[in-house]
């Protein structure tokens, strides 16, 4: 029989945390009896490969300020809502009994989630045997400068986890550098290396030429639409002719604003509005440029690829933590950041026609980070 592992994974707004958590997930299942409970809304382009999903009643933030959570059918989440949702957890937990619980980004984020997590950490403590609790966290945190939240966080890691997988290269960004309160847990840390979403697929890149074509990307597209328009108005203004311009909108943009797109690109040549494919690891192998916002996926993806990429990170609402690791990769000389309140299709085209004379730099950047996750939970899985 082999080691269980309960994955708990809640996204709220984009997909960044669902597409890396599924990378981990099918890199695990190969040696590992994994169960992945869903807690958001389903992602059509995430592989769980081996790995059992469970999907749990789903939740969505109603905006970027995360303020309010809304349940599938629109309302506001309530005290009825959560009780039903932390019965299913425990139960889901019960039947699977597992050895290692692997929980996404809380306590570093996802607090409104306590609801159902504390409980659950009680039930696994109180199992039989050593069972083993620990954290899944990306390298970039949203700064936490409140001194009282820094504390409740270390509180919870030092009751409950037994570990903290950091998803980063420590050489690249520290925990700390977004989390400076990190050294007091030091011990628990063990940084895995980038997740790369598909790096167990090949990228295919023998098709790229100087004339290949422009990528445009905006993830699941919760979030994106103005980098969508400001890059089909330079597209239609001619802009890197003669290359093709594909602009990818994600499954989370609104149909009527995905249909007003395709309704102003109707009948250009120079310029294609579609869905988000499931090989877009494959045209950005192939592109000649990427133009995208700086989620964690997006920016490991253009880094295998090694084409020249613009990012705009995505910033409303003191979200920092794209900006911050796009400013760093910049600095290493691995794309061009052009910020968010500076996007106009004038400005895109600037930072395209820049970054495609930008002078390739290898990254030396640790890229394991699915495999070595798999390593860490079959270490953990074993000492339970």
């Amino acid at each position: 029989m082999k080691p269980r592992v309960l994955f708990y994974v809640q996204h709220l707004l984009g997909v960044g945390h669902v597409k890396r958590a599924a990378a981990i997930a099918r890199a695990a299942a190969r040696d590992l009896d994994v169960h992945v409970a869903l807690g958001g809304e389903p992602v059509a382009l995430a592989d769980f490969g081996a790995a059992t999903l469970h999907q749990l009643p789903w939740t969505r933030a109603e905006d970027v300020t995360f303020a309010t959570l809304l349940d599938a059918d629109g309302r506001p989440i309530d005290a009825a809502w959560q009780q039903r949702r932390k019965s299913m957890v425990l139960a889901l937990a019960e039947r699977i009994d597992p050895h290692v619980l692997l929980v996404e980004h809380f306590p570093f984020g996802r607090g409104k989630f306590a609801f159902e997590l504390l409980p659950l950490f009680k039930m696994i403590r109180a199992a039989p045997g050593h069972r083993r609790i620990l954290c899944s966290v990306r390298d970039v945190l949203v700064e936490k400068s409140d001194g009282a939240k820094s504390a409740r966080i270390l509180g919870l890691v030092r009751q409950w986890f037994d570990g903290v997988l950091v998803h980063g290269d420590k050489q690249v960004i520290p925990f700390e550098a977004t989390f400076p309160a990190a050294a007091a847990i030091g011990e628990l840390l063990e940084y895995t290396g980038y997740v790369v979403d598909g790096a167990d697929r090949p990228m295919i890149g023998a098709l790229r030429s100087q004339d290949s074509e422009i990528v445009v990307s905006i993830g699941g597209g919760a979030v994106g639409q103005e980098l969508l328009q400001a890059a089909l108005a330079a597209a239609q203004a001619g802009v890197l002719a003669p290359r093709h311009w594909r602009l990818l909108a994600g499954t989370n943009l609104p149909e009527p604003q995905f249909q007003a797109l395709r309704a102003q690109a109707a009948g250009d040549a120079r310029v294609t509005v579609e869905r988000a494919r499931p090989d877009f690891r494959q045209l950005l192998g192939n592109a000649s440029l990427s133009i995208s916002q700086a989620g964690y996926n997006t920016v490991m993806d253009v880094l295998v690829a090694g084409c020249p990429a613009v990012v705009v990170p995505f910033a409303a609402e003191a979200e920092g933590e794209q900006l911050f690791r796009a400013r760093e990769f910049e600095r290493r000389g691995l794309l061009t950041v052009l910020e968010e309140g500076r996007l106009t299709p004038q400005a895109l085209a600037t930072a395209a026609t820049a970054a495609l004379t930008q002078p390739s730099a290898g990254h030396g950047i640790d890229l394991d980070g699915a495999r070595a996750a798999a390593r860490a939970l079959q270490r953990w899985a074993g000492a339970a």
